[in-house]
């Protein structure tokens, strides 16, 4: 009897270029694997190119970055790959555009996230954020937790602001003590917010792998985990929205 061909990922990143190598090392790491043969295909744009999501999202002067991702994902299509998903939390506000470009799916990281803490996290409701605010603009998981019964708890402005020169630093590949202190700090606001469990909503902010000192859920690795599941053949692929 032939086993069934494993899948093959494409990956639509440059969103950060860090926050695409962490998900890749991820999935790496999530792959039982005792040579090169048994770890996954994947097929990767690190496009640092892509229009820049905050000056489009939270400025509103800067280039739409979906017509690029569309072309990116419909690359990936080309190039072999038999689902696509986005290293970026914040760029799928654009995920319409790069599933309507392509003729294979698209894993949706915020339906699959919330599915997550639905099934494994069901005594939390009150989740914090820690994410772009670019993120909460566009409603992503806002729109999806009410849905599904969840409240999604935001840092107040001020720290909101904080939160994005966190990332910000990250992306300039600054990751020190007094990066990681800022980001604990915030992590701490929220749970005075009420938050009883926090979901890692930024690549970015994965990239650091820092102990948190609230319960968190990351959605780098939920999807990693979800990639490996997937190009296996362990489960049927859903797009989650």
């Amino acid at each position: 009897m032939t086993c069934k061909a494993e899948k093959i990922v494409g990956i639509l990143g440059g969103m950060g270029p860090e926050a695409t190598v962490d998900l890749m090392q991820r999935i790496i790491s999530l792959t039982p694997a005792t040579d090169d043969l048994d770890h996954i295909r994947c097929i990767v744009d690190n496009n640092p190119k892509v229009p820049s999501r905050i000056k489009a999202i939270i400025e509103g002067i800067g280039e739409d970055p979906g017509p690029c991702m569309a072309d990116m994902g419909r690359r990936l299509e080309t190039w072999g790959a038999d689902f696509l998903v986005i290293a970026c939390n914040t760029a799928h506000h654009y995920y319409q555009a790069v599933q309507d470009a392509v003729n294979i799916p698209v894993i949706h990281i915020v339906g699959l996230v919330t599915d997550h803490l639905i099934q494994k996290y069901p005594e939390h409701k009150k989740i914090g954020m820690l994410a772009s605010p670019a993120v909460a603009m566009t409603g992503l998981y806002t729109k999806r937790f009410q849905s599904k019964g969840l409240i999604d708890i935001w840092p107040k402005p001020e720290v909101q602001q904080q939160m994005l020169e966190v990332i910000k630093s990250v992306k300039k590949g600054e990751s020190g003590p007094e990066v990681t202190n800022r980001y604990k700090n915030i992590c701490r606001h929220l749970a005075e917010q009420g938050a009883t469990l926090a979901v890692v909503a930024c690549t970015e902010l994965s990239a650091l792998d820092c102990n948190l000192p609230i319960p968190a859920v990351d959605a780098a690795q939920v999807l990693a985990q979800e990639i490996v599941d997937v190009a296996k053949n362990r489960k049927p692929l859903v797009t989650y929205i």
